[in-house]
């Protein structure tokens, strides 16, 4: 059996924040996402890992945008799908980059985050990103998001504030 070849590339966000006790603060100094891949069983694929930033994504510039997007669209090429896990207050900005500048890539590339911290006991960012390496697998090529037991295509997707989640516009 041919294993799949997916493309994760880490950009911080909230999913990937851990704690200062010396501080008393959550912030992007390092990724747990190696520890959160080690955890899952992942038959029939192969992941490859592309630390691209680790940073909030508030403090995301429109060329970080950018980059990411470029980035995707270059680990499209040698693989059957691309991850982007990000942070969720400016994903939907790199969503729609990515279909900018990417049109509709030749495979799927699904981004995802978390509303909570890896480090949290109530955590959705296992969840998130185990539905995230399953959608890249199931979906036709396009940009999308993947997060709280949905997928959603750009262009057209938002942070629904309120609600905590994302939603179609």
């Amino acid at each position: 059996m041919t294993k799949r070849r997916i493309a994760v590339i880490s950009t911080g966000g909230t999913i990937e924040k851990t704690y200062d006790e010396f501080q008393g603060v959550l912030e992007n100094t390092m990724s747990v996402l190696d520890v959160m891949i080690a955890s899952l069983t992942l038959e029939g694929i192969d992941v490859v890992r592309i630390p691209l930033m680790n940073k909030d994504s508030l403090d995301m510039s429109p060329e970080d945008h950018t980059l990411i997007a470029e980035t995707a669209g270059l680990h499209g090429r040698s693989s059957d799908g691309v991850v982007i896990v990000h942070g969720t207050d400016r994903l939907a900005e790199t969503g729609e980059r990515c279909v900018e500048v990417l049109g509709t890539p030749t495979v799927p590339i699904v981004l995802t985050g978390a509303m909570r911290p890896y480090v949290m006991r109530n955590t959705d960012a296992v969840q998130n990103f185990t539905e995230a390496l399953l959608a890249v697998q199931i979906v036709t090529p396009g940009v999308y998001v993947a997060l709280h037991n949905k997928v959603l295509q750009f262009p057209g997707v938002e942070k629904d504030r309120e609600r905590g989640t994302f939603v179609k516009r």
